[in-house]
C-alpha cells in the first residue's frame, strides 16, 4: 500500500509539471480560446511563476544531489569524525563555516545535509551546516554586496547575524534532541545500499546511481513548493505589506514571511531584497536576507520527505524566533 499511495503522489506531482510546462509553451493560444479569455490573468501568472522558481532552482538541485552522491560514494565515517571536533560545541564553528568551502545554496542543502547525517556527523553539526551554508558563501556575499552597493555594509551585516544565527540554533537542537536520529528512516533506504554495494567496484556508476535516486525523491518537494510559492506570489497583496513597513518591530517579521512565501534561490535574492529598500527598514531587509535562505517553502515540503515530524517542526518553530531576536538586537545597537 504504501509503494501504491508514493507511486500515485509521484504521478501527481509529473502531471502538475507537465500541465504547467504545457500552459508555458501554449499560453498565447490558450488565451485566445473563447471561454477562456474569462480567467483572470492572475491565474496565468501562478505558471509564469512557478516555471520560473523550478528554472531557477533546477541547477542547483542537480549540484546538490550530485553533491550527495559523492559523499555516499567515496565520503567515509572515519573522514568525517577526523575532519570536525569532538567536542559538540566547538564543532558548530566549523560547521557554520563550511559553506565557504562548499557554496550550496537552500535548493540543494537538505539532501547533502542528510547524507552527511547517514554518514556520522552529529545532527546538531548538519542542522548548523544547512542553515548557514546558503548564507556564508561566496557566490551569496558577491550578489548581496552588487545588490546593495549604495550601502555594502549589508552583505557583512548578513553574514554575521546568519553565523551568529546557525550557531544559537545548533546549540538548541543539541540540548533538544541530543542523541536522537532525527532522520525519517525509509522502507527503501536499505534497498538502495544493498543494490549498490555490488557496485563498488565502479565508483562512478554508484555515484550516479546515488545521484539519480535522490533527484527523483527532492525533486517532488521542489515542483510542491514551487506550486505553493507561485500561488503565494500571484494573489498576495503586497500593498498590505508595504503599510507596515517602517516599523522596526512588525516589518522584520513580515519580510521573514515574505521571504519563506518567495522562496527565492540565496545566490539571487539579494536582488529581491533591495526592491524593497526604499519602502522598508534595513533591519527588515536583513530579516528577509537571513531567514530566506534558512526556511522557505521549498525546503521546508523537502526537511518533511527527509526528516522526522518532530524536528522539522521544531526547527520551523525556533529558526524564525532565533533570526527575528538577532536582527532586532543587531538593528538596536548597529542600524
Amino acid at each position: 500500500m504504501t509503494f501504491i499511495n508514493r507511486m500515485v503522489k509521484d504521478s501527481l506531482v509529473f502531471l502538475l509539471f507537465c500541465l504547467f510546462l504545457f500552459l508555458f509553451l501554449f499560453a498565447e493560444e490558450i488565451k485566445n480560446i473563447s471561454f477562456l479569455t474569462r480567467i483572470p490573468s492572475t491565474f496565468f501568472n501562478v505558471n509564469t511563476i512557478f516555471l520560473s522558481i523550478i528554472l531557477e532552482a533546477i541547477p542547483f538541485i542537480l549540484l546538490g544531489v550530485f553533491v550527495s552522491a559523492v559523499i555516499q560514494s567515496f565520503v567515509s565515517e572515519n573522514v568525517i569524525r577526523r575532519v570536525l571536533p569532538r567536542n559538540a560545541y566547538l564543532a558548530l564553528i566549523p560547521a557554520a563555516l563550511l559553506g565557504i568551502i562548499f557554496p550550496i545554496c537552500e535548493c540543494a542543502i537538505v539532501p547533502v545535509v542528510r547524507r552527511l547525517i547517514k554518514k556520522g556527523m552529529p545532527s546538531h553539526v548538519g542542522v548548523v551546516f544547512m542553515l548557514s551554508a546558503p548564507i556564508l558563501n561566496p557566490v551569496v556575499y558577491a550578489s548581496t554586496y552588487f545588490a546593495f552597493k549604495s550601502t555594502p555594509y549589508v552583505a557583512n551585516a548578513r553574514m554575521f547575524v546568519g553565523f551568529i544565527s546557525s550557531i544559537i540554533i545548533g546549540l538548541i537542537i543539541y540540548r533538544r534532541f541530543k542523541g536522537e536520529n532525527i532522520l525519517k528512516t525509509k522502507k527503501d533506504d536499505h534497498h538502495h545500499e544493498h543494490h549498490h554495494h555490488h557496485q563498488r567496484g565502479n565508483k562512478l556508476l554508484e555515484t550516479l546511481y546515488h545521484a539519480s535516486d535522490e533527484l527523483f525523491d527532492t525533486g517532488k518537494y521542489l515542483f510542491l513548493g514551487a506550486f505553493l510559492a507561485s500561488l503565494f506570489q500571484a494573489f498576495l497583496d503586497r500593498n498590505v505589506l508595504l503599510s507596515i513597513g517602517t516599523s522596526t518591530t512588525f516589518a522584520p517579521g513580515v519580510m521573514m514571511g515574505l521571504a519563506y512565501v518567495l522562496s527565492v534561490c540565496s545566490s539571487a535574492d539579494a536582488f529581491v531584497a533591495s526592491s524593497f529598500g526604499s519602502t522598508f527598514t534595513e533591519g527588515s531587509i536583513l530579516a528577509f536576507l537571513v531567514f530566506g535562505p534558512m526556511i522557505d517553502i521549498k525546503n521546508t515540503l523537502m526537511l518533511f520527505g527527509y526528516f522526522k515530524k518532530n524536528f522539522v517542526l521544531f526547527l520551523l518553530m525556533v529558526t524564525p524566533l532565533v533570526v527575528y531576536f538577532s536582527v532586532y538586537l543587531f538593528q538596536l545597537f548597529f542600524i
